[in-house]
């Protein structure tokens, strides 16, 4: 591999026509990928594909905006999890973002996430983190990482990424403190909005995804994206920070197999 997605959803029903075909093209092109589930049902799949295709890797787990729609199963998930191809826990965490999520709702997160952060601990695999927080704060950012904080008493190993990261500076240095990487996507194609923390980061914390079918780069808006944008991710990193290509890229290539183990 000579590219890695860390957060994409390959296994959502909007692949079923071309899945092989677009699997077989990122093995011809060196792009691994991380299959990561958002419920029960989706983690299967994501196992699954990653049982059957070398490049491929799984993460399972509950998405924040499902925990009122299904029940965390911790014995399933703790099954999922010992598969030898799901290298992290998630996708899980804490959003915020819609207004009319009362606060029982965000407390319901509170108590799945904690769940897969003990999941993780037990599994010493890292999480996969949601975070979304309400407009114009931080606030899904500091529960989560005041969750973590308090966690590594009991699971000093615990570490993880914060995939399509939004905080500001100070949040993604609190993150990489406690040896979080952050991932971003190919939004980095047309917005400047996240130019100055990509910058601040240091190498050693940033991954590149795509969060596939979401988000496809400057020259397919609109379309349904795919795994092999994280080539377009790389390079949009390396823009930002003035750094070359492939330094770029043999960099987050290694903090992948670093943080999944693979």
């Amino acid at each position: 591999m000579r590219y890695f997605d860390a957060h994409c959803h390959i296994q959502f029903d909007g692949y079923d026509e071309d899945r092989e075909v677009l699997i077989a093209r990122m093995k011809d092109e060196e792009v691994g990928g991380l299959v990561v589930g958002v419920d029960i049902e989706s983690s299967k799949k994501a196992v699954a594909l990653a049982q059957h295709h070398e490049h491929l890797f799984a993460s399972v787990g509950l998405h924040p905006n499902s925990v009122g729609i299904e029940r965390f199963d911790t014995q399933e998930f703790e099954r999922l999890a010992e598969d030898g191809k799901v290298v992290a826990i998630g996708e899980c965490g804490l959003d915020y973002f819609r207004p009319e999520n009362p606060e029982a709702a965000k407390q319901k997160q509170r108590e799945v996430f904690q769940a897969h952060i003990e999941l993780a601990g037990k599994t010493k695999k890292p999480l996969m983190i949601h975070a979304r927080p309400s407009k114009g704060s931080q606030d899904a950012y500091e529960d989560a990482l005041a969750m973590i904080e308090s966690a590594r008493n009991e699971y000093p190993d615990l570490h993880g990424d914060f995939h399509f990261f939004v905080g500001d500076v100070a949040t993604a240095r609190r993150a990489t403190d406690l040896d979080f990487t952050l991932s971003y996507t190919a939004v980095l194609t047309f917005t400047e909005d996240y130019d100055e923390v990509v910058r601040s980061i240091s190498l050693t914390h940033l991954l590149s995804e795509t969060d596939s079918p979401y988000v496809a780069p400057k020259d397919r808006r609109g379309q349904r994206n795919d795994p092999l944008a994280s080539k377009d991710v790389v390079a949009a990193i390396a823009r930002i920070r003035g750094e070359n290509d492939e330094v770029v890229r043999e960099a987050l290539m290694a903090n992948a197999k670093r943080v999944f183990r693979i």
